[in-house]
This record gives structure tokens, C-alpha cells and sequence, in this order.
């Protein structure tokens, strides 16, 4: 696949392949599962609300099941993938929530980098036995603007900062991405990993942070600048469908990564410190309990 003003319409056919999407009931989690059921996938929306999940469903064309899950929640998570019984070509982890106040998962964990990184962390190494093909972490441009507190992930101190939060949960994404392709390189994994940002499209997370004034400034944004999240799926459908080396980061070809058609793109030099990606696993590890499940390859 070229990805020159590659669109939906040059996705292959994918007859006989599951995907798994982790929010697939609205915004471009939505979008990518619709695409992907188009062109034959068959689609498992892995959702908080099973209500929602079911009415979106019903609007995918093709085979789709949807299964409960709750990223804030390890109980949940562990059920998701004890629950999973044969292949799994593509897992897509998209799920995640933006600028929320301070609140903590179930689990005691700030809200963003518990729902953002920590439940894809666990959910993945968890399913990675499954994994066929490839996994698909969805970030952002926003983790240009994160750091990593390894000595305090889950703000437990000082003042809480909901976007310096937030960029640093779509750090960690970034970070995990790499930290797993390495390790399965190590393992002779033929599972790849590729991540892929949306820019600035439109979607529910703007309405989503709790602040009044936020919501309503990013509503008016999204009227003049974003683009849709039809436009905003295409780099995750890019990622997890397209003959990429693992390690691949993919996001808009326009208007500083904002909007356009998909494209490979860089990241930050903080993305790129293998030393913090290290930490940064471990350090999940430790917190979740879960850890990588393929041994490395004997040489």
C-alpha cells in the first residue's frame, strides 16, 4: 500500500482476520471498527458501556462482537483477556481519555496514564500470546509536550496538571510502542508494533474534560480547524494495515501533523530514550503485575 493520499478506500480485503479495538463506540475507535468491518475484518469492540458498544455495532457492517472492558479497572482488563480464546491478528489499543480533573482508577492510578498506558499495558501483554499480526497504539501529538515521573507516575504529589498529565500518558504510549518492539524482537517475534496519532479531529474526548470553559473553547476549535474522525481514524488504519517495519509511527501529512492523509512521522527525543522506555516498563510491571509472556529467542 502507497501511502500517498492513501484513503480508506485502499485498505485490502480482510476476510478472515479479527481485529480488536479498545473504545470502539465513538470518535475514531468508531471510525477505524466501521472501516475495518467494510472490508470484511471481523470486529470486536472492547467497551466500557456494552449498550453503547452494541448500538454502534449495529451500525458496522460485517461480523463484530462486543465484549466489556474497562481500562481503569485491572479486574476488568484480566477478565477481557482471560475470556479470549484463538487468534488475534490486530489489536488496536485506542481507547483513552484527555484533561480530565485528578481522579484515580480502581486500582489507585491517575486516571489518564491508568486508562491510557497502564490498562493497554497490562490488556496487551496479556492478549500478546493471541497476537498474530501486529498491535496498534494510538498517541498523540500531545506527547511532545509530556514527561515521564518515574518517581511519581500517578501524581501522588505536589500539584496535579491535567494536560502535563495527559501528555505524559501519550508519552508512555509512545515509549511502550518501542520498549515492545524491542522485546519481541529479542523473543524472534514475528508480532510487529506501529503506532499512529489522529491530529486534530473531532471527536468526543473534547467534550469529555469535565471544565466547562475547556469543553466550550475545543467545541468552537473543532467547528473551524478539526477535521472529522472519519479523516482522524486513517493513520490507525494505516498502522494496523499496512506493510510497515515495527516501530513505525504514523500521523497527517498537513498543517504541522493537524490534518491530511496518513504518513510515517517522527516523534520527540524524549519518545526515543530507550533508558526511560526501559524504566517505564518495569516500573509497569510493578504496578500492574503484569508482565512480558514470550521468553528471548535462544541464539
Amino acid at each position: 500500500m502507497n501511502s500517498a493520499k492513501w484513503t480508506a478506500q485502499d485498505l485490502p480485503r480482510l476476510d478472515g482476520r479479527t481485529f480488536v479495538v479498545t473504545g470502539a463506540n465513538s470518535g475514531i475507535g468508531f471510525a477505524a471498527a466501521r472501516e475495518l468491518g467494510r472490508v470484511g475484518a471481523r470486529v470486536v469492540l472492547a467497551v466500557r458501556d456494552v449498550a453503547k458498544g452494541e448500538a454502534a455495532a449495529a451500525s458496522i457492517p460485517g461480523e463484530t462482537e462486543v465484549r466489556r472492558l474497562d481500562l481503569a479497572d485491572l479486574e476488568s482488563v484480566h477478565a477481557f483477556a482471560d475470556g479470549w480464546e484463538g487468534d488475534l491478528d490486530v489489536l488496536i489499543d485506542n481507547a483513552g481519555v484527555m484533561a480530565v480533573p485528578e481522579q484515580r482508577t480502581k486500582d489507585g492510578f491517575e486516571m489518564q496514564i491508568g486508562t491510557n498506558h497502564l490498562g493497554h499495558f497490562a490488556l496487551t501483554n496479556l492478549l500478546l500470546p493471541h497476537v498474530r499480526d501486529r498491535v496498534t497504539v494510538v498517541a498523540s501529538a500531545a506527547h511532545r509536550m509530556g514527561a515521564i515521573r518515574l518517581d511519581d507516575l500517578n501524581w501522588e504529589r505536589g500539584s496535579y496538571h491535567r494536560w502535563r498529565a495527559y501528555g505524559q500518558s501519550k508519552l508512555a504510549n509512545l515509549l511502550f510502542m518501542s520498549e515492545l518492539q524491542r522485546r519481541l524482537d529479542a523473543a524472534a517475534s514475528d508480532v510487529r508494533v506501529t503506532g499512529a496519532h489522529p491530529g486534530y479531529a473531532a471527536t468526543n474526548l473534547q467534550h469529555r474534560t469535565e471544565n466547562i470553559v475547556q469543553n466550550t473553547i475545543m467545541a468552537a476549535v473543532n467547528r473551524v480547524w478539526a477535521q472529522s474522525e472519519e479523516m482522524g481514524a486513517l493513520p490507525t488504519l494505516y498502522a494496523a494495515t499496512a506493510d510497515l517495519p515495527g516501530d513505525t509511527y504514523v500521523g497527517p501529512d498537513s498543517l504541522g501533523e493537524q490534518r491530511g492523509h496518513p504518513k510515517v512521522v517522527g516523534r520527540s527525543g524524549a519518545a526515543r530514550d530507550e533508558e526511560t522506555a526501559q524504566r517505564l516498563w518495569e516500573l509497569s510491571e510493578e504496578l500492574t503485575g503484569v508482565a512480558f509472556p514470550l521468553s528471548p529467542a535462544v541464539v
